[in-house]
């Protein structure tokens, strides 16, 4: 981006008002530095220890007033001037007003570029970068490299090695002694800093033409080791993409840094490329994938103290969620808001959340949004529930069953592309709008609680409760116990109607499929045991949908392991999104395949009638594909410290876990490597049995070993089995927010074979 407008004009700088609220708007100067990588922002705090932020840390930048700070804090006037800086993580967002629209606009743009630049930079552009922080490490331009220049260096291209390491690293390079690093030291240094041995290895044994490989040597690598199908056509495509020496492009041969280039390529890494993409069929039922879903996606911390906030619905949003929740209770102004009733939670209005997912709800995925209403409105206010999902979401909004007549069974994912469907209250059966029957006077609306059946006065409260209809302007609304319901919203609500849970028995005879109920996560794991396969299975499963939710204990917002209630089932297994854990992870490891679309086909034994798939005794049958997975943890490249103190280094350990039915769920660990975060090498081999693969996730997880306290957690990376790429691999790190880390990573080999 050398003279790149929107470059220098970051590199300029300039003066931004920052919001915090309607009184404090004060102006601070912002500024890229000269690593393109860190922006500089002045502070009138004194002891004020950051001012810089990673451009890395960066989650999006938005223009207008779209986040609910300018929204409170500025008036309409200022819109064209506001944008938002919204950082990964809980970090708080950036939000600033520019002195003219022009202004606002040139620093979204140049920002958005150079993020966009950053996350796409090849594996040459990325040697060449580091080449180019090289030469500006020498600050006086002398061309030699003093300790203290190395270590600048180091910090410019985002390298967190010890001071020991480093110091380690300069004396080795320094042969003449002379206290700094000059020619081929220089060269020597950036090769060690660059070099890994274990490549030198894999390629040393397959390059046989005069020290390079040729198109046949890389077709054998590929077909032996990485097991894919390769043709020299194949071959002579991956040295044109990925060979940066020109003299060895045009012979048509692979040197080492281009073999290296190749493996660090996202199409070689552990993930098949071709799962990347939607590539299940999604012309199913709905009822026959397993959805991405959210609990209280309203809340960004706990669920007794703490925010409510569009950005939470966002959040989950762009993590691929496809079933978001939403408390609604009366407001002031006749507008109802979205909190969790009866706590110190924050408050927002329901109109910006259905505004929020309407801008946000197709950004990852095309296919159909789930809005699950708890509703705990006065019939007036959820007369403009009703009118703002009508007037914000239009026809988007399924309100009618799609083609002619009754359906019978649910639309697909495929079908519904587009579209949000609302999960709620009914007054009658959806028959009835067919028949043109009067609304049925058995039918009871229904909160969270009592669709699961876990209030134990539920029952005899029940039979005490008076049923009355009347008719008022022309709405039908049912009373029962003060609760009541507007025909507006009754009438939204088509494929995902909630029911109080009666048992299986009542489910199979007297409900319809678009009848479901939500279980809280205790009394379905045991329905899930103790009930027997074939009721839990075909009444809640295989003809209609079911949601589960975490317990109301799990007050800091903790999660359950969904994997259990996957094997078990069922499709909307609903977790705390803003929460950071390994359930958080493997609920995003189940979803990160078929397009990150938020849909998971179950496999065709979960979508049968006549199966006997059972996930606890694994009687035998199509499911049960006994493979055996070998995973050899090799290396780790530039795990990053978990602590920002200057003596704190780095003990990496990894963990290979599989999740999946009982009998597949194991853990083993590497060693230890001392004082070694930059390349550490284990070398280390594991087996594992896996009986039903379709149901198997694999995870890969680095942690700071401490023999006296417990290790804390450096990344992680989760994929299905099913999507594994077998061969030298290597493998991606999330941070605990489930954002890539830059440059991390772990170089394993994996085989699967049929088992014996």
């Amino acid at each position: 981006m050398e003279g790149d407008q929107d470059l220098q004009f970051l590199l300029q700088g300039g003066d931004l008002l920052k919001v915090r609220s309607p009184t404090w708007k004060k102006t601070r100067y912002f500024k890229l530095q000269d690593d393109c990588k860190t922006v500089w922002r002045q502070s009138k705090k004194i002891f004020r220890r950051k001012q810089t932020f990673s451009l890395d840390d960066i989650s999006a930048v938005r223009l207008g007033r779209q986040t609910e700070g300018l929204k409170k804090n500025t008036d309409e006037q200022v819109e064209d001037r506001c944008f938002s800086i919204v950082f990964k993580g809980h970090h708080k967002t950036l939000d600033l007003i520019a002195c003219s629209e022009e202004e606002a606009k040139q620093w979204v743009k140049s920002l958005q570029k150079m993020i966009s630049n950053m996350n796409n930079l090849s594996r040459q552009q990325k040697r060449d970068w580091i080449y180019s922080c090289l030469i500006k490490a020498d600050k006086n331009k002398d061309d030699k490299l003093s300790e203290s220049d190395m270590k600048s260096f180091l910090r410019l291209i985002n390298v967190e090695v010890d001071d020991d390491y480093a110091e380690l690293l300069f004396k080795k390079c320094d042969t003449s002694n002379s206290g700094y690093l000059a020619g081929e030291e220089v060269e020597h240094f950036y090769e060690l800093l660059t070099h890994r041995e274990e490549i030198d290895v894999i390629y040393g044994e397959y390059a046989q033409t005069t020290g390079y490989m040729s198109p046949q040597n890389l077709v054998d690598f590929l077909m032996k080791e990485q097991r894919q199908k390769a043709t020299l056509a194949d071959a002579h495509k991956i040295i044109k993409q990925f060979e940066p020496d020109e003299n060895a492009k045009e012979k048509q041969l692979l040197s080492k840094d281009g073999f290296l280039m190749y493996l660090h390529h996202q199409d070689a890494m552990v993930l098949q490329p071709e799962h990347r993409e939607v590539y299940q069929d999604m012309d199913q039922p709905l009822n026959h994938y397993f959805i991405s879903s959210s609990h209280n996606t309203y809340l960004m911390e706990d669920q007794l103290k703490g925010p409510s906030s569009t950005e939470a619905y966002i959040r989950a949003l762009l993590k691929g969620c496809r079933c978001v929740e939403l408390d609604c209770w009366d407001g002031s102004d006749d507008e109802p808001v979205i909190y969790h009733g009866h706590t110190l939670t924050s408050k927002i209005l329901f109109k910006d959340a259905i505004q929020a997912i309407k801008e946000y709800a197709f950004k990852v995925s095309d296919y159909p949004v789930i809005l699950s209403l708890e509703n705990h409105c006065s019939i007036e206010q959820q007369t403009v529930m009703a009118h703002h999902m009508s007037s914000i979401l239009g026809s988007a909004l399924v309100t009618s069953p799609l083609g002619q007549g009754m359906p019978t069974d649910f639309p697909s994912p495929e079908e519904l592309k587009g579209k949000f469907i609302i999960k709620g209250k009914r007054l009658n059966k959806l028959e009835a709008s067919f028949a043109q029957e009067v609304l049925a006077a058995d039918d009871t609306d229904v909160t969270e609680e009592e669709e699961s059946g876990d209030d134990d006065d539920y029952e005899e409260q029940h039979q005490k409760k008076s049923k009355v209809w009347i008719t008022i302007k022309y709405q039908f609304i049912w009373f029962k116990s003060g609760l009541k319901l507007a025909k507006e919203l009754s009438d939204m609500v088509i494929y995902c109607k909630s029911v109080h849970f009666n048992g299986f028995d009542d489910a199979r005879r007297n409900l319809s499929f678009y009848e479901m109920s939500s279980f809280k996560e205790g009394k379905a794991m045991t329905l899930a045991e103790e009930s027997g396969e074939e009721d839990f299975m075909f009444s809640s499963h295989l003809s209609k949908l079911s949601r589960i939710y975490p317990a109301g204990s799990r007050a800091d917002s903790s999660n359950y392991n969904p994997v259990p209630l996957w094997n078990a089932g069922c499709q909307i297994v609903a977790l705390n999104f803003q929460t950071t854990c390994s359930d958080m992870d493997v609920n995003q490891g189940r979803f990160l395949v078929n397009g990150k679309s938020g849909y998971i086909l179950k496999p065709s034994y979960m979508r049968d009638p006549t199966t006997e798939f059972d996930p606890i005794t694994l009687t035998r049958g199509e499911w049960l594909k006994h493979k055996t997975l070998h995973v050899m943890v090799i290396s780790g490249q530039q795990l990053p410290k978990v602590t920002k103190k200057k003596s704190s280094i780095v003990d990496p350990i990894v963990k290979v876990e599989v999740y999946g039915v009982q009998d597949d769920v194991a853990e083993k660990e590497t060693n230890p490597i001392d004082n070694n975060g930059f390349n550490p090498e284990w070398n280390e081999t594991f087996r594992f049995d896996v009986y039903v693969p379709d149901l198997a996730l694999l995870r890969f997880v680095v942690e700071d070993h401490d023999s006296a306290s417990e290790n804390e957690f450096i990344g992680q990376y989760t994929l299905p089995f099913n999507s594994i790429q077998m061969g030298y691999r290597h493998v991606p790190l999330l941070n605990s927010n489930g954002d890539l880390i830059p440059a991390a990573g772990l170089f394993v080999h994996i085989m699967i074979v049929d088992a014996e």
